[in-house]
């Protein structure tokens, strides 16, 4: 297996491990642990890291120094409980590839089998040591090793069964040690636990193996069914139909069933498409909304800088342009002479003009409040639309949601309630009184009824009067 990215920090580890003495390899092999921890936990980069440790033997290295004697190895229990950490952490989430017949089969057992055989040794040195701390330091070492054979199992559950079987496990458990024991037994029970969860899960899928099977027999037996019941039928009608009218027969139930077929499809293509057109439909009119208040926005800025803008007054004109300017003037007052107008001609004349500035203002401010209030009742409307459209359906609403879709007008509430009570009055109505009506005939309805029935009404969130 040959690895496509290389990783340069594992490359040189790989070369130094190649080059160095073997005395000085398990100091070496320590440096993958550093490697291990600044790589992010559960990321893509760390399976790459533990796939190019795979691919240049590295892990293969950790295990030939953990069946050698604890005695030559530089840094004695300490290298050895830190090789244990790196192993089982190398190996959990690690996909071999190609190889994954040989790493199963053979790396894995391997690594049980040295960690159980490591365990057995600190047993041994735990009970002859003498001193205290020698003691405090080998029990340290042991639950190392314990933890990293636990972490080896928790990531390949199929391993449980191969420290079941091994005699140095059955060794391990027939210590006469109280903190070996518990510590040991304390690792029985979690890997009893980790057995337990994996049939679990076995079990649940069995039996959701088996719903599902049950769930496909119960379909293929009621189609079967039914496909008797429609022969059966067909069956029934051809012996009732005259033989000069079967083909016609058939003919038809070929239409009726292309057609109910047709209209089956059409109905789900169109739900589809609605389904996948709705998004762009919301992103749509929220796009609109957006603009629409950003240019509301702008045109209020332009409307207030230019009220609040400086007076920046008139541009300085030269001496010949305003000879110029006055004699364009004269020329134009010597074209068109003006009539004489006398002093009450005049005023009369102002109070138009003045009369006729008022009701152009007049107007001016009713149009722009009428104005006003078209945006409003748009506003209104188009928030209406949006909470229609994002509301769920009758039957999957729940709690206040119904009131989404009551009516905050009242002339429209005044409307439903006098077409309900007119559809009641319709109803209730005997069949005589019905001869000769239409079926969307309106009947009046007493407006003492109606302001009755209005007076109690709770319109879309506001208060009866």
């Amino acid at each position: 297996m040959k690895p496509m990215g290389r990783d340069p920090r594992i490359l040189s580890l790989a070369a130094e491990v190649a080059i160095s003495p073997e005395q000085n390899v398990p100091v070496i092999l320590l440096k993958l642990k550093e490697i291990i921890n600044n790589t992010p936990f559960g990321s893509s980069e760390l399976k790459k890291v533990k796939q190019d440790i795979y691919c240049y033997d590295l892990i293969q290295y950790c295990l030939l120094v953990l069946s050698q004697d604890c005695s030559r190895i530089q840094g004695g229990w300490t290298t050895i409980s830190q090789l244990t950490q790196i192993l089982s952490h190398c190996c959990v989430g690690l996909e071999p590839g190609e190889d994954a017949e040989e790493f199963y089969n053979e790396l894995l057992p391997s690594a049980v089998e040295n960690f159980l055989v490591l365990g057995r040794q600190l047993q041994t040195c735990f009970i002859n040591a003498s001193k205290g701390e020698e003691k405090d330091a080998l029990l340290h070492f042991f639950e190392i090793v314990t933890d990293s054979l636990f972490w080896l199992l928790g990531g390949h559950v199929q391993l449980i069964q191969n420290v079941l079987r091994s005699d140095h496990f059955l060794h391990l458990l027939q210590t006469d040690n109280v903190q070996v024991g518990s510590t040991v037994m304390t690792m029985l029970q979690n890997i009893l636990q980790i057995n337990r969860s994996k049939r679990t899960k076995m079990l649940l899928k069995l039996s959701r193996q088996k719903e599902e099977e049950d769930c496909r027999l119960q379909l293929q037996l009621q189609r079967q069914r039914a496909m008797r019941l429609s022969r059966e039928l067909r069956l029934s009608m051809l012996e009732i139909v005259h033989p000069g009218q079967v083909e016609k027969h058939n003919r038809e139930i070929e239409e009726k069933s292309a057609l109910i077929i047709q209209k089956h499809w059409r109905g789900y293509r169109e739900r589809k498409n609605f389904r996948q057109q709705r998004p762009s439909l919301v992103e749509y009119k929220a796009a609109v909304t957006l603009q629409r208040a950003t240019l509301k926005f702008l045109a209020k800025c332009r409307k207030k800088k230019k009220l609040f803008a400086p007076w920046q007054g008139l541009r300085e004109l030269t001496d010949a342009r305003r000879v110029e300017l006055k004699q364009q003037v004269d020329d134009y007052i010597r074209r068109h002479p003006g009539s004489e107008v006398s002093d009450v001609i005049s005023r009369e004349l102002h109070s138009q003009a003045q009369e006729r500035l008022q009701h152009y203002f007049m107007g001016r401010a009713l149009e722009e409040r009428a104005q006003q209030h078209r945006e409003a009742l748009m506003a209104r409307i188009n928030t209406n639309i949006e909470q229609l459209m994002k509301a769920p359906s009758l039957k999957e609403a729940e709690g206040k949601e119904p009131e989404l879709f009551l009516s905050r007008s009242r002339p429209v509430a005044a409307k439903a309630k006098q077409a309900h009570l007119t559809t009641l009055k319709h109803i209730q109505a005997p069949w005589w009184k019905k001869l000769g009506e239409e079926a969307r005939d309106e009947i009046d309805v007493p407006k003492d009824e109606l302001s009755i029935e209005l007076g109690t009404l709770f319109i879309g969130g506001t208060k009866p009067p």
